[in-house]
Order: C-alpha cells, then sequence, then structure tokens
C-alpha cells in the first residue's frame, strides 16, 4: 500500500476509484466500501483509494468540546496496517486544519478529486457527508458526475445484531469492555500494537512476567480495566496471553501482557496484541488476592481455544 501526504504526492495513480473518510476501527462498514473499492478499481483498471484525515476534525474544530475527550480505536500506525490487510492500494493523509475544513463540497470534489486525481468513481459510504459544514452527500456527487466526469456509487449501511454500525458503537463497546460485541462490529479483533517494555512490580515476586505496551497516541481508546485473553503477534511469532488493562495513579491506564510462549518471544520487536474475551474485572496488586486471581486467568485462558 502506498501511502501520501498531499494530493499532488498522488496525482499519477491510474483511473482513481476514491473514497473519503476516518476510517477509525475500519469496521465492517468501513470493509463494505473498501471491497467495492477494489472491485470498482479491477472493472476499470484502476486503483483504490483513500483520502483520509489527521488529525480527527473534531479535534481542531471542537477542542474544548466534542474534541477535548474523543478516544480513537486506533492509532495511525494501527489504521494503516488495518488498511493494507482490507487490500486498499493507496491512502491519501490529509491534515486536517480550520483553514481546510473551509473547503466547500464542490472545490473538494473539483479542485482535488477531478483536477489533481482525476478520479474515475467516487464511492460514498451509507449517510457520509463532506466539505465545509458537511454540505457534500451522495445526491451532490450525483449531479455533478458529468460535470467533474466520474461516477458515483453509494454503500448500503451495514448491520451486526440487527444493528447499524458505527465507530460510536465501538468505542462504547470497548470502553465498556465488551470486546467480543466490539470486535463483531469491527470483523476482526480490537488491537493494541507497541513496542513492549518491562514493568517491574514491588513486593510481587509470585506475579507472572508482565510486560508494558506503550501507547503511540494519547487518544487510543482502552477497554474498561480488567483482565482479557489475548492474543500477541510479531512476524511469524503468534503467542496466547493475557492483559491487564491498569489505572495509574494520575488516573490514566496502562496495558501489561503476560505472553504465555516466552521462549520464543522477542520484545525488541513491535508486537500486536488481539483483544478476544473480559475475563475477570479490575486487578488491586496491592491486594493479596491479586496473583490467585491473575493465575487463575491464565489458566482459564489456557483452556480457550483461540
Amino acid at each position: 500500500m502506498k501511502i501520501f501526504r498531499s494530493f499532488e504526492e498522488a496525482k499519477n495513480i491510474n483511473n482513481p476509484v476514491v473514497t473519503t473518510g476516518l476510517f477509525d476501527g475500519v469496521h465492517i462498514g468501513h470493509k463494505a466500501i473498501l471491497n467495492r473499492l477494489r472491485m470498482l478499481a479491477e472493472k476499470y483498471n484502476g486503483e483504490s483509494v483513500l483520502i483520509t484525515f489527521d488529525p480527527h476534525p473534531r479535534k481542531v474544530l471542537y477542542p474544548e468540546t466534542a474534541g477535548k475527550d474523543l478516544k480513537l480505536i486506533n492509532s495511525q500506525e494501527e489504521k494503516l496496517d488495518l488498511l493494507e490487510k482490507a487490500g486498499l492500494e493507496n491512502v491519501i493523509i490529509v491534515e486536517f486544519t480550520r483553514e481546510f475544513s473551509k473547503i466547500t463540497s464542490e472545490q473538494f470534489v473539483r479542485d482535488l478529486l477531478h483536477r489533481i486525481l482525476h478520479a474515475k468513481v467516487i464511492v460514498a459510504g451509507f449517510n457520509h457527508h463532506f466539505g465545509f459544514n458537511k454540505e457534500g452527500d451522495y445526491k451532490q456527487l450525483w449531479k455533478w458526475q458529468t460535470k467533474y466526469h466520474f461516477e458515483a456509487e453509494e454503500i448500503p449501511e451495514q448491520e451486526v445484531y440487527h444493528e447499524t454500525v458505527s465507530s460510536t458503537k465501538i468505542r462504547q463497546a470497548i470502553s465498556e469492555g465488551y470486546i467480543q460485541r466490539a470486535n463483531a462490529y469491527l470483523d476482526h479483533y480490537y488491537i493494541i500494537k507497541g513496542k513492549p517494555e518491562n514493568y517491574p512490580i514491588e513486593n510481587s515476586p509470585d506475579l507472572p512476567v508482565l510486560v508494558q505496551i506503550p501507547l503511540t497516541e494519547e487518544c487510543k481508546i482502552l477497554p474498561s480495566l480488567g483482565i482479557y485473553a489475548v492474543s500477541a503477534e510479531a512476524g511469524s511469532f503468534n503467542s496466547k496471553g493475557m492483559a491487564i488493562i491498569h489505572r495509574n495513579p494520575d488516573n490514566t491506564s496502562k496495558v501489561l501482557v503476560n505472553i504465555f510462549d516466552r521462549i520464543n518471544f522477542n520484545a525488541e520487536n513491535k508486537i500486536t496484541v488481539s483483544f478476544h474475551k473480559k475475563m475477570h474485572g479490575a486487578v488491586n496488586f496491592s491486594d493479596n488476592k491479586a496473583i490467585s486471581k491473575i493465575n487463575l486467568a491464565i489458566e482459564e485462558i489456557s483452556d480457550l481455544i483461540y
């Protein structure tokens, strides 16, 4: 997958089949769009393109209200990994600024998608809006097809458990610890990617070896406090494991992981931790029962088939 940081860098893409959006989570709805991009790219001998934005527009436009405490399902690195796995060929990451937010929907289509990219097809997700004050939608794209020489297509909403899937619902499920529900919405496991660091725990020599996975972005959402069944992957390495979401004294959370296959584990590599199931609630390391609770969780996770 090719990554571009401006439209000018991407102007030589062949017959671009384009969509726009944040694609936080790269969930089942996003994948329906990406699958359609791939099919259309094959049909027109072109390439699939996602135009996405960084930082999140709410962080820029509403820093003290809607964007202040906004948490995202994926870090930028995680999102790019998921997009590549989904088969996307090109991604254009646009720096979202207040100035950029003032571009009208027609300016966006005319000046960027038509004049620079020469978009062959523009695909819009269900109820997708774009441009200044979110004035642009599929109806406008449909009207502009002849004027700007592209085809427009809309992807219907996706449902899981008879519910419309959205990044907002997924964030809520993750934050409340309903990992299996979140995974169903995502159509893949909720993940945390990072380079492990040793995590010494004072006065607890009987605890299993734990490594901390530092978060690369502060706005990354974490599951509720507790113990989770996870798997850890790095290249060809894959192992079952246990993750503990634990509270820091400053009220932030940290991610601690016990990787079962310690012999083949190389702590020098970044690992992707996939969350499968919540096993127990919060752990208090100062509690005498913490060790037995953690060891019980390890036994239970070892018996799980995943």
